[in-house]
């Protein structure tokens, strides 16, 4: 370890302010209040953070029945902010499903229930009529619906012209990103250090040895050099490490982020490598089908169906007896942030976002089933609306739902005196 490391285990980066950074036994308070002050911004904020509510939701045994889908991969966890562009190990990119902690082979209702919410509470921060809720839930099934009916089974990729101009505004960024777009972004600037504050704290010592440890394994080393523009033989070495504050859905798990140097001399290159726990998932499974029992395996493998560009860039690992799965973030892998939408982005980005989530549902089934599920999302329908009734009642009762709740959120984090 570094001399310069903090007692706990953590280096002072240069760029560090005193007191800006949590020490190790005091992370899940810190936490706890991080999370706490996020879901309070706005409802639609909430709704990202509250996926446990989501599921509360599903096991009431007072609402309306909700149709099986074929057992397949889904994301569990499927809002708006979930979704975005991925760079794949050949330096393709495409907009694909970004986060798979909740993921489970599962029933695909719960991902367009999900998605539809989360659009919904969209559309209602954005201050847009009722009315455009009901028709981004029409555009939603109607780009879900046109995966399914794709002829071909590999995934297809829409034109760069075609896509919503929210989603070519940012497809163009991350494909002109490279490792100091990344590196200012993250880590505030190329040296080769990852400054204490507000988002890194510092590790305990055993953490620090566990994950240099972890980078001497030849899984790790191959991990970092499968990028298509780097030696398959090269050396890879740990610079720093630091525990990332990042994110409201893994409170109290490992989270580390690495900033780890490839071979040497003039040919050194630096990346940034994302370690996590993989935790207990709150989404229900299929009985039918067999899935991994370790949490890290079954993110990944998720990520392997639902979001190839991803799930090739992952790997499941143990450190310090807890499962884990690490993948290096590289600059082109960006996610939707959406403040405001006008009435007619609202409707395009329903039927684009479905879309890319029909795709992933729709590689993972065979002919037979997806023309099954295809007539099965085509029934029960009104004459008023355009989708199913199950998908707009279960909206209605969610946003109404999440409104109170997010309400008494905000009251309860005032009165702590937090806000």
């Amino acid at each position: 370890m570094p001399k310069s490391r903090a007692k706990a285990g953590g280096r002072m980066g240069h760029k560090a302010k005193p007191k800006e950074y949590v020490e190790p036994d005091g992370r899940m308070k810190a936490l706890v209040s991080e999370r706490n002050r996020k879901m309070a911004v706005s409802a639609h904020a909430y709704v990202r953070g509250s996926t446990i509510r989501f599921y509360q939701w599903l096991e009431d045994s007072n609402r309306a029945a909700l149709p099986e889908g074929p057992s397949t991969w889904i994301c569990g966890d499927c809002h708006i902010g979930n979704l975005g562009p991925l760079a794949g190990a050949d330096g393709n990119l495409a907009v694909q499903i970004r986060d798979l902690d909740q993921t489970v082979i599962g029933n695909p209702v719960h991902d367009l229930i999900r998605l539809a919410l989360s659009l919904a509470m969209a559309a209602r921060g954005s201050d847009l009529p009722g009315v455009t809720t009901a028709n981004i839930i029409e555009r939603m099934i109607n780009g879900y619906e046109q995966a399914f009916a794709e002829e071909a089974e590999e995934e297809a990729h829409d034109p760069f012209d075609e896509m919503p101009k929210i989603v070519r505004v940012l497809m163009r960024e991350a494909a002109g990103r490279s490792w100091e777009h990344l590196a200012d972004e993250r880590i505030e600037g190329v040296e080769p250090v990852i400054p204490l504050g507000k988002r890194f704290w510092p590790l305990s010592r055993e953490e620090y040895s566990a994950i240099a440890a972890l980078f001497e394994q030849e899984n790790s080393r191959r991990l970092v050099t499968a990028l298509r523009s780097r030696d398959d033989d090269a050396k890879v070495r740990v610079l720093d490490a630091a525990f990332w504050r990042k994110g409201c859905s893994s409170l109290g798990g490992l989270r580390f982020a690495v900033l780890v140097a490839v071979d040497r001399g003039k040919q050194e290159r630096h990346c940034l490598i994302d370690i996590k726990e993989g935790v207990a998932t709150a989404a229900p499974r299929s009985q039918n089908r067999p899935m991994p029992i370790d949490n890290a395996e079954r993110v990944v493998e998720g990520a392997r169906h639902l979001s190839p560009f991803l799930g090739g860039r992952m790997l499941a690992e143990q450190l310090l007896q807890k499962p884990v799965f690490i993948r290096e973030l590289l600059p082109q892998d960006l996610k939707l942030e959406i403040d405001q939408l006008s009435r007619q982005e609202a409707l395009d980005m329903a039927e684009f976002l479905a879309r890319v989530v029909g795709r992933a549902h729709a590689r993972q089934l065979d002919e037979n089933d997806r023309k099954k599920w295809l007539a099965e999302l085509k029934r029960n329908r009104s004459k008023s609306l355009d989708a199913p009734n199950w998908l707009w009642n279960s909206v209605v009762d969610l946003v109404s739902a999440h409104e109170a709740a997010y309400l008494n959120h905000c009251r309860h984090y005032a009165m702590a005196g937090t806000l």
